[in-house]
C-alpha cells in the first residue's frame, strides 16, 4: 500500500500555495469483518431512512481542485476494543443521547441525493488565534439532524484534547457566507465520487479529507469499526479529528510502541498494531499523541 505526506491545508487556503494532488489506489477486497457488526446490539445506532429530495444543495461552492488528502483503508483484521477510547468532556456530554437500540442492522442507503442541508446556528471560537470558519452538512434525505452531528462536531473540534491544544488552531462553526472547510456526512456512494474525483478510491467504506471538504462516510458514522463497537461516539471524535487532521496538513503515523497510546493520525482501521485505542490529537496533559512518520 501507498502512504502519502500530507502538506499544510492553512498554508493553501490562506497563501494561496499549491501543492502536488496525490492519489488513491485501489483499496482491494471489502472488509470481511463489517458483515459482523450487523448483529450487534451496541447503542447508538440509527436506522436511516429517505425523504422528499428535491431541494438543491444548500451552501454549495464551486472550487478547483486541490490536493487530495490521505485516507484511512480498510482493516486485515479486527482489533479487541479497549476502554482508553472513551472520551470525555464536550464529546460526551455536549452530545444528544443517542437512539434507541434496534433490533436489526441499520439501514444504510448504498447512495443519495449528493445534495446537502447546512446546519443551522454556528458557535464561538474555541481555541486561540485566527480560527478557521467551518460547516458541517449532511446529504438531503438522511434521517439524520443536521443540528445534532453538528453539536457532536463543535464538541470534538472544542475539546481540550483535540488540534486547539496545539495553540495555534481555532475552529468556529458557521452556517452561512466563507467557510474555509465543510464537515459532510454522506452515504457510501456520495463520498465515493467526491473523494474519486481527486483521485481516491474510498472503496464505499472509509472517509477522506479531499480540498475543502472533510468527507465522513455514513457506514463509520453509524457502524464504526470493530475496535469501536462498543463506543460508536469514540469513533466519531476519531473520524473527525483524522480528517480534520489531514486538512491542518498531518500526515499518517504509524503505532509508537505496544500498549501506547494510538495516534489520532495513525491508520487504526487497519489494525491497532500493539497500540491501545485513543482518538484524541493530545493528551489530557496537553501532550501530542504521535509516533513514526509514515513516507
Amino acid at each position: 500500500m501507498s502512504t502519502h505526506r500530507s502538506h499544510s491545508a492553512r498554508h493553501r487556503h490562506r497563501r494561496g500555495g499549491s501543492t502536488p494532488a496525490s492519489g488513491r489506489r485501489r483499496t482491494g477486497a471489502l472488509w470481511a469483518g463489517l458483515a459482523a457488526l450487523t448483529v450487534l446490539g451496541a447503542s447508538g445506532f440509527a436506522v436511516v431512512g429517505w425523504a422528499d429530495d428535491g431541494e438543491k444543495a444548500a451552501g454549495s461552492r464551486g472550487s478547483s481542485p486541490a490536493p487530495a488528502r490521505p485516507t484511512d483503508r480498510l482493516p486485515s483484521a479486527a482489533s479487541p476494543f479497549g476502554p482508553s477510547a472513551r472520551p470525555s468532556g464536550p464529546v460526551g456530554a455536549g452530545s444528544p443521547a443517542p437512539p434507541a437500540a434496534s433490533p436489526s442492522a441499520p439501514v444504510i442507503p448504498p447512495t443519495g441525493s449528493g445534495t446537502f442541508v447546512v446546519a443551522p446556528g454556528g458557535s464561538a471560537q474555541a481555541g486561540k488565534g485566527k480560527a478557521l470558519r467551518y460547516r458541517v452538512e449532511v446529504e438531503k434525505g438522511l434521517a439524520l439532524s443536521a443540528a445534532d452531528i453538528a453539536r457532536q462536531v463543535e464538541g470534538v473540534l472544542a475539546d481540550r484534547r483535540g488540534w486547539t491544544a496545539d495553540g495555534r488552531s481555532a475552529f468556529r462553526r458557521v452556517s452561512g457566507g466563507a467557510a474555509d472547510f465543510v464537515v459532510r456526512v454522506a452515504t457510501p456512494g456520495t463520498v465515493d465520487e467526491i473523494c474519486g474525483r481527486f483521485g481516491l478510491d474510498t472503496g464505499g467504506e472509509v472517509n477522506c479529507n479531499v480540498a475543502d471538504k472533510v468527507m465522513v462516510n455514513l457506514k463509520r458514522w453509524l457502524l464504526a469499526t470493530p475496535v469501536y463497537a462498543k463506543d460508536v461516539t469514540a469513533y466519531r471524535a476519531l473520524i473527525i479529528n483524522h480528517e480534520v487532521g489531514h486538512f491542518l496538513g498531518h500526515g499518517h503515523v504509524d503505532c509508537p510502541g505496544p500498549g501506547r497510546p494510538a495516534p489520532a493520525m495513525m491508520q487504526q482501521i487497519k489494525g491497532m498494531r500493539g497500540c491501545v485505542p485513543n482518538v484524541w490529537p493530545y493528551d489530557a496533559k496537553g501532550r501530542l499523541v504521535t509516533g513514526p512518520t509514515l513516507s
